[in-house]
């Protein structure tokens, strides 16, 4: 999974982006200190992992992981060429979703690019300049497009597509919300990897002293969370300050430091969660004594595609998927002591695979 988080200047971004992955971005308190496109990769925490590990006796023990594309502060007029204009959104057209940082909480040590402290206007800021972006994409593809339309159909059903689309990003409106008319239309715009058809999770900074009640009384989380009912996104509320002083912690001080401080998991925990419930992602596992292994998958993978996960001959040459949920395996011991108990399903071509089934698959190529 690959996440792009984008923000104004001063929101949070960088440091959020420091403690998610302690790739150790530039942050400080002026626009644009992040220039570059910072990437780090983060395994995704998983208990069932070291348990299943243990058990096994594996000599590895590796986890899902998400990459994270941190993008440099956008400000209003990016498109126009104000600040670093917008050519690094480039960088996130390839993510699976979008983590956008809304500033939730009032300091004023910490200077706000457009004065003052309003969420809404600033992802309204954020979303015209991928709008802009994606106006851009769509002008250069219908440019294209146009020159064969007259004698083939399907281009003429194309740029009559991009006309409607474009009116309706013209309109300030984002292509996740534009109504397509038949499946044809679905596959022209997945072509074009948009930026704003894209899944958009906000994580809403907040001060430390409100993260315990998740920001219950913070009137601008509220205005968020409103907003984000609209188009179905995520929200979760974060304190990007304390999320960079637990990455210097072990998982023994965390722990401690949470409990502390009355919070029940990490940012991280939660932007995870947020990720795989928007993609409607979860994991299945391998487990064994060369390795124990996570996998993420979409909802509603059958066997054999969750086996070509694992290497394309698996799903090519797939018999048969022994399936057992861990909490089975693990109280039972042993792979063979769940067969045994009749805890072990012998799953065909048709079986969905569901979260936490640890699966040894049977091919023949």
């Amino acid at each position: 999974m690959k996440l792009g988080i984008v923000g104004l200047p001063n929101v949070g971004k960088s440091t959020l982006f420091n403690s998610l992955t302690k790739a150790g971005a530039e942050s400080a308190n002026y626009p644009f200190c992040t220039i570059d496109p910072n990437i780090g990769i983060v395994p995704v925490p998983d208990e069932r992992l070291k348990l299943l590990g243990d058990m096994y006796q594996s000599k590895k023990v590796t986890h899902a992981v998400i990459e994270f594309v941190d993008i440099a502060g956008l400000v209003k007029g990016a498109s126009k060429g104000e600040g670093l204009g917008n050519q690094f959104l480039s960088n996130i057209r390839e993510v699976d979703a979008i983590v956008h940082v809304v500033r939730c909480f009032e300091d004023a040590n910490v200077i706000h690019v457009d004065g003052s402290v309003d969420p809404i206007r600033d992802i309204e800021t954020i979303n015209l300049e991928l709008i802009f972006s994606d106006i851009e994409i769509l002008e250069r593809r219908m440019a294209k497009v146009v020159r064969g339309a007259r004698n083939d159909k399907t281009l003429a059903k194309e740029e009559d597509l991009l006309k409607r689309l474009k009116a309706h990003l013209e309109d300030g409106k984002m292509a996740k919300t534009f109504d397509t008319e038949d499946e044809d239309e679905i596959g022209f715009i997945g072509t074009y990897n948009l930026l704003t058809n894209k899944p958009v999770i906000f994580a809403a900074n907040v001060a430390e002293d409100e993260l315990a009640d998740d920001a219950a009384s913070n009137p601008h989380v509220a205005k968020v969370r409103e907003f984000a009912k609209e188009d179905n996104d995520g929200v979760f509320v974060i304190c990007a300050q304390i999320e960079q002083e637990m990455a210097e912690l072990d998982d023994d001080e965390k722990a401690m430091f949470l409990e502390e401080l009355g919070i029940a998991e990490s940012g991280l925990d939660k932007l995870i969660k947020a990720s795989y419930t928007l993609l409607g992602l979860h994991s299945f596992l391998t487990a064994g004594e060369d390795e124990t292994r996570a996998w993420t998958i979409k909802i509603g993978t059958k066997a054999p595609q969750a086996a070509g996960k694992i290497h394309t001959d698996f799903e090519r040459g797939f018999i048969k998927a022994e399936v057992v949920n861990y909490k089975d395996l693990l109280e039972q011991g042993s792979l063979a002591a769940a067969r045994e108990k009749g805890l072990v399903g012998m799953e065909g071509k048709e079986y969905v695979v569901k979260d936490g089934d640890v699966i040894l698959f049977r091919f023949n190529v």
